[in-house]
Parts: structure tokens; C-alpha cells; sequence
């Protein structure tokens, strides 16, 4: 199965919603740099619960637990490469089990992809960063920050890489050029913005989106973590710009607070299904949730468009 087979054969592909939202509402505590992959050392079980719990829900595509892990962040907390590496590959393990075990309940429809999921740079200094691309650091530095993670998830047996949360064009860039040392694995490349027509770091997104143009094995092209009242705009201008299949999976609205560590309420926004209706009728072909979003909410665009 692939993303192009499942964008044939379904009207939208519904993605799974967010993964630290529904661990801290099961109990987990991920005040932490390493946020959700402090799990892959405490308490793994809990994030298959959770991927299985979206795959019930109709998730056609989950995203494994690898967002924060990155070299450089295990290390800054003891973690040698080794460790690092297995952590990651466990964070992908987790992810095609809860498949398997979502595959023999008879409880899922087809075949759902699992995707690994490669944050941004940002993401490794756990400042907030990824929320604004000023890192200060050239196309080829960021190459050199991916590729090591990039080189064990693309043999951690996931269906594609999630290049995710990509709050600039150089970092888009860097990973497009690295993928294409990888040309045998499919991924999607999906930015950061912050309002309807540009990236986090204040770059026209559409000459992020151009980027698809510029990649054979992207699959699929979009935003997450976004404000969902943005997304219809930005989707329109993605329909513009490419070819490529478009992918979006917004957050519920509300602001990350980096110092204090927190989401701050927004006013002023539709509910999220209703807006994810504008977004399939703009041109979005993959639908999906980001921070605050649920399995009931996923359960709710499978309702919606399947």
C-alpha cells in the first residue's frame, strides 16, 4: 500500500490527530525537552495505545513517535548514538505493531500506513523555535543536522518519512536535497505557518510548496500545527503552486507558549470539522489533526468524508 494508492481509492485520506495531546490525557508528564519520546524509555506501551486508539478511530496513516528525537537532543541528556538510533527505531517498531494489532481485532478498513515522523531543527532545542525558523544556520548545516536521523528511519521499516513542522524554506530545502540521497523512500514535506499565506518565518508559502516541484519521491506536500482558519487560504495557494497531492492537518487554534510551556486559548475561530470541509473543498487530499486534536475528532472527519 501506498499514499498514492490510498488518495485513489478513498475521496480523502484521513491522517491520525495529535500524539503528546492524547499521552498527557492518559496521565504522561512531557514537561521535557525530549517531549513525547521521553516515552520510548517509560512507558511505550502507552504510545501504542494510542496509535491503536486512532487506527480504531479510522486513521489511515499514523505518525510515529519520533518528532523530538534527534541525535542532538538524546545526546543533551546522556543518550549515546547507539541508544539514540534504537530509540528512534523504536519509536517506529511501536507504531507498526499497534498496526498489526489493529489488523488481527478486524476492527480497520484496509491498510493503514505508518509514517515516521522527522521534526525540525527547532524541534532538538525545545525553545519554540520550530513556531519561528530563526535558527541562524545555513541549507548545508541543516542538512547535516537531518540526515544521520533520516538514515535510520528510512531503514526502520515505515511506509514514508513525516518531514513535519517545517517553519522555513532553507529548511524544507535541506530536507528535499537529502531525500534525493534517499530515493527510494516516499515522504511529505509539511510547514509551519502563521497566518494564510506564509511560513512561521514569515517566507511566502508558496514558494515552500514550490518545493514539491523540485522532488520525484514527495508524496505529498501541506501544513500542520497551524491555525485551522488559515488553511483553506494556504491550501489554495498550495493548488496553485503544485501538482502534488496536499496534505493538511491543523491544530485546534489555541497559541503554544514556549516559555511557560503551555497552550493559550484563541478566539475567533470555526469548529474544526466545519473548517475541514473548507479545506477538502479547497484541494486538501489528505485531512488530519495536530496539537489538541483527538481520536474523537478523527472519528469525526472519517464520519465526515467516509
Amino acid at each position: 500500500m501506498t499514499l498514492q494508492t490510498l488518495i485513489k481509492q478513498y475521496t480523502t485520506v484521513i491522517m491520525d490527530g495529535a500524539l503528546a495531546t492524547e499521552l498527557e490525557s492518559r496521565g504522561a508528564n512531557l514537561n521535557h525537552p525530549l517531549w513525547s519520546a521521553k516515552l520510548l524509555t517509560e512507558n511505550p506501551a502507552l504510545i501504542q495505545a494510542v496509535h491503536y486508539d486512532y487506527l480504531l478511530a479510522g486513521a489511515q496513516i499514523i505518525t510515529s513517535a519520533s518528532y523530538q528525537a534527534s541525535f542532538t537532543g538524546f545526546a543533551k541528556h546522556g543518550y549515546g548514538a547507539q541508544q539514540a538510533a534504537d530509540l528512534m527505531r523504536l519509536s517506529v517498531s511501536l507504531a507498526l505493531q499497534a498496526r498489526e494489532q489493529a489488523l488481527q481485532s478486524g476492527k480497520v478498513k484496509g491498510y493503514p500506513l505508518v509514517a515516521a515522523s522527522v521534526g525540525p531543527y527547532g524541534a532538538s532545542l525545545a525553545d519554540g523555535s520550530e513556531y519561528r525558523g530563526d535558527y541562524g544556520l545555513t541549507v548545508e548545516e541543516l542538512k547535516d543536522f537531518h540526515r544521520p536521523r533520516i538514515q535510520v528511519l528510512a531503514n526502520s521499516g515505515a511506509d514514508l518519512l513525516a518531514c513535519e513542522t517545517i517553519p522555513c524554506l532553507e529548511e524544507g530545502l535541506a530536507l528535499v536535497e537529502v531525500m534525493q540521497e534517499f530515493k527510494q523512500v516516499p515522504f511529505w514535506l509539511s510547514f509551519s505557518c502563521k497566518d494564510g499565506q506564509h511560513a512561521c518565518s514569515g517566507q511566502l508559502f508558496a514558494d515552500c510548496a514550490a518545493l514539491a516541484n523540485q522532488s520525484s519521491n514527495m508524496v505529498a506536500v501541506g501544513v500542520n500545527c497551524t491555525p485551522p482558519q488559515f488553511v483553506a487560504q494556504l491550501v489554495a495557494i498550495a493548488r496553485q503552486t503544485t501538482a502534488t497531492p496536499i496534505m493538511v492537518y491543523p491544530n485546534k487554534g489555541e497559541t503554544w507558549d514556549a516559555a511557560h510551556k503551555c497552550w493559550l486559548p484563541s478566539e475567533g475561530h470555526a469548529d474544526f470539522i466545519t473548517e475541514a470541509k473548507h479545506w477538502q473543498q479547497a484541494g486538501a487530499s489528505i485531512i488530519g489533526g495536530c496539537c489538541r486534536t483527538s481520536p474523537a475528532d478523527i472519528r469525526a472527519l472519517v464520519y465526515v468524508f467516509n
